[in-house]
């Protein structure tokens, strides 16, 4: 799964699927390199099995390995690797995406909808498996999930993982915080820490990218309302604290590196004056100690006990990448420079960048987790590659036809899922299949039926009235509706598909599908 740098040599970590390879795959097709992310995609082919007696975190599993697989798979064509007559709605890559995720989903099988945060591979969720899962672990799904759904049309995958996000939104505290760790079976809240670091994180940052990746208003309000609370009860100075999810009162006053995410999470939604304020508090840690530990104690200004090392996490370059695009502030640039600077300086080794233990000594550790790969690599070439295909304005996009119609692609906005795999929102529109019944049935309505509610009308009419008045109201419906098509060419640009060839064969009241 990872690579040991002080040894040379690796160690399984979190589920002994070859993780490093599939969490760093995309980075190489972002950093230009063609040939290996090719061959690392037939190597994957060949020797990943997910039909192994082993206990995996549901979590990290999805954000990884199902993440990793999907971003791997919509970008494979733009890697030059030869795909399949139907991509992007069917590919090895996605094969082993739907695998891996099929593989999760009895974690979800619990009374409140809300998943267990341990699944055995082979068997399931073992007989004495904890029912406490944290935060983020029950709402970290919808992204990988939905796409899925989009990709394979099962829609199995997006409806538990938001069934997942729906309860916790349910259960709330009244003052609107959502505290840490909770019990899936009973929803009773085991540790009542409310705050937006480790625990909880990724729960907010899923409610925002959601909204966006499916344009989903309800993901999107349930989140401000969350942000509400979270300035009304956790904000002091630009900085959040930890606070107990029932009162308010301040329980922990401690800085966490994981929280570095948020000034990007906010200049998702526009916030960006707040976002560069906060960020501007966690840059002086950085430039304290050369990296963030992973707790610093905001009234002491300093580092807390045994929480001083630095694994090279990503999240404060992720909050810079994301401000840059927004802000083009060279501050943000600067941070850039002194991470490459500190992680070059302390963390490199002769077989790759070791974690650093501890931020005052500069002791390091034996471990290089998949997400400096994965994510903190990412996020620095993002930050001085202003130019990059995943900055796309889309101005520049591929139209690729599948089994469904034309379909654009790589055009941009994608989304990053919380281990930074880009997701183009675009591919969740390629493989729905567009019932052309339904296409054409519309059609015909438009030319029978004026907008100003004629149909009900006219049926209605004909029940109650004689074939005069319903055949009148036919005529004007029909009047209405070629009015409607003298506009029609440029409506139809916009919002309808490009008319199949059947279509065009469609005479009133008779409709010639390719089925029939």
């Amino acid at each position: 799964d990872e690579l040991r740098p002080l040894t040379c040599d690796g160690q399984d970590t979190w589920g002994s699927f070859s993780l490093t390879l599939i969490d760093a795959l995309d980075t190489l097709l972002i950093l230009g390199n063609v040939s290996e992310f090719q061959r690392v995609v037939n190597v994957l082919q060949e020797g990943v099995d997910f039909d192994i007696d082993v206990n995996a975190s549901v979590f990290e599993t999805n954000i990884r390995v199902v993440g990793g697989l999907l971003s791997a798979h919509l970008l494979s064509r733009k890697a030059g690797v030869e795909v399949e007559a139907g991509w992007p709605c069917s590919g090895p890559l996605l094969r082993m995406a739907e695998e891996a995720a099929r593989k999760l989903l009895p974690a979800f099988q619990t009374p409140t909808g809300m998943p267990y945060g341990t699944v055995n591979l082979l068997h399931g969720v073992n007989p004495g498996e904890t029912p406490v899962t944290c935060t983020a672990g029950i709402g970290t799904f919808i992204v990988e999930f939905a796409t899925l759904s989009h990709l394979t049309g099962d829609p199995v995958f997006e409806d538990v993982a938001r069934k997942a996000l729906k309860a916790l939104w349910k259960n709330r505290s009244d003052i609107g915080l959502v505290g840490n760790h909770i019990d899936v079976i009973t929803a009773k809240w085991v540790a009542q820490d409310a705050g937006i670091g480790a625990g909880v994180d990724s729960y907010f940052e899923y409610l925002v990218k959601g909204a966006i990746l499916l344009q989903d208003k309800e993901l999107m309000s349930m989140f401000l309302e969350y942000n509400k609370a979270i300035k009304n009860y956790t904000k002091f100075d630009d900085w959040y604290l930890w606070v107990q999810m029932y009162k308010g009162t301040v329980s922990m006053p401690v800085f966490q590196s994981l929280e570095a995410y948020w000034p990007g999470l906010q200049s998702l939604i526009g916030d960006v004056d707040n976002a560069m304020r906060t960020f501007l508090n966690y840059y002086t840690v950085w430039k304290q100690f050369g990296g963030l530990p992973e707790f610093y104690n905001i009234p002491q200004g300093y580092t807390v006990d045994k929480r001083e090392g630095y694994p090279l996490r990503p999240e404060l370059i992720e909050s810079a990448m994301y401000l840059y695009r927004a802000t083009r502030d060279p501050t943000l640039l600067e941070l850039g420079r002194d991470a490459v600077e500190s992680i070059e300086k302390i963390s490199k080794v002769d077989c790759g960048f070791a974690t650093i233990k501890d931020l005052r000594d500069h002791r390091l550790d034996n471990r290089m987790e998949s997400f400096f790969l994965a994510e903190t690599i990412k996020y620095l070439y993002l930050l001085f590659d202003p130019d990059n295909f995943i900055h796309n304005d889309g101005s520049d996009f591929d139209v690729v036809i599948t089994p469904y119609g034309e379909c654009v692609l790589n055009a941009g906005g994608y989304i990053f899922n919380t281990e930074a795999h880009p997701i183009d929102p675009a591919a969740l529109h390629c493989c729905r299949k567009r019932k052309e019944e339904q296409w054409e049935v519309e059609d015909l309505m438009r030319e029978f039926y004026s907008l100003k509610k004629t149909k009900k009308f006219t049926l209605k009419r004909q029940s109650e009235h004689g074939e005069g008045e319903s055949a009148k109201d036919t005529e004007d419906a029909e009047k209405a509706g070629e009015k409607r098509n003298s506009k029609k060419s440029s409506h139809s640009l916009l919002s309808c598909p490009s008319q199949s060839f059947n279509s065009k064969l469609a005479v009133l009241g008779q409709v010639f599908l390719d089925n029939t």
